[in-house]
Parts: structure tokens; C-alpha cells; sequence
């Protein structure tokens, strides 16, 4: 069993920052592939970004790629998700997923992941 604890979400303005946090605990959770996924009201959950077991590898969605940045995996096994030039249509829950065996694109299926946070909110005001 893993469990998965998100912080960090909150209320800031277009083009500010906000970095989120994933804390993840259990049985061999340093093996799992750990990524962050979002669902804004009314639509499907989409995939964020992602980190390897290691740090080796990382993976971010089309719509954040050049503005967040997945990093961590230290021996606390926490993972950061520093999110800058924020925009309104980021505005979702965001969600931290741990996956055993997702490796390459796969890393970016939510089918993948077999445990979830409950998710922290971030609004980003216009």
C-alpha cells in the first residue's frame, strides 16, 4: 500500500509561481514511478508530469511543458511540482499518482497509476 500526500496549492495571479509537494509513503514507494495529473471542473484528468524511481527520467504534458518542473525522489521520497508563469486555465485540482510499473511515454497514461492523493487545489485569477 502507498499513500500519497499533496500540499502546496493555493490562490495566485497569472504569471506567478507555486511549487506543490507530494509526500509518498509505503511498501517499496522508492521503486514507483511518481507523477502529477490535474482535472479541472468539467473535464477529464490530464496528465501533468511524471519522475522516475530514480530522477533518471522525467515527463510533462504538452500544456505545461517549458513553465513546471517535476523534480525530487530524495530518501524522503518527495517530489516537487514548481509550476511558474501560471495561467487561469491552470486552474484544477491537482492531483500526485504513484505507478509501479510506468517507464517512457507510459509514464504519462493515468491507466498507469494504481494509487492517488486527494488532491490540492490551485486557482490562478486572471
Amino acid at each position: 500500500q502507498v499513500q500519497l500526500v499533496e500540499s502546496g496549492g493555493g490562490l495566485v495571479q497569472a504569471g506567478g509561481s507555486l511549487r506543490l509537494s507530494c509526500a509518498a509513503s509505503g511498501r517499496a514507494v522508492s521503486t514507483y514511478t511518481l507523477g502529477w495529473f490535474r482535472r479541472a471542473p468539467g473535464m477529464e484528468r490530464e496528465f501533468v508530469a511524471a519522475i522516475t524511481w530514480n530522477g533518471g527520467r522525467t515527463l510533462y504534458g504538452n500544456s505545461v511543458k517549458g513553465r513546471f518542473t517535476i523534480s525530487g525522489r530524495n530518501a524522503l521520497n518527495r517530489v516537487y511540482l514548481q509550476m511558474n508563469s501560471l495561467r487561469p486555465e491552470d486552474t484544477a485540482v491537482y492531483y500526485c499518482a504513484a505507478a509501479r510499473y510506468a517507464t517512457g511515454q507510459a509514464m504519462g497514461d493515468r491507466r498507469e497509476y494504481e494509487y492517488w492523493g486527494q488532491g490540492t487545489q490551485v486557482t490562478v485569477s486572471s
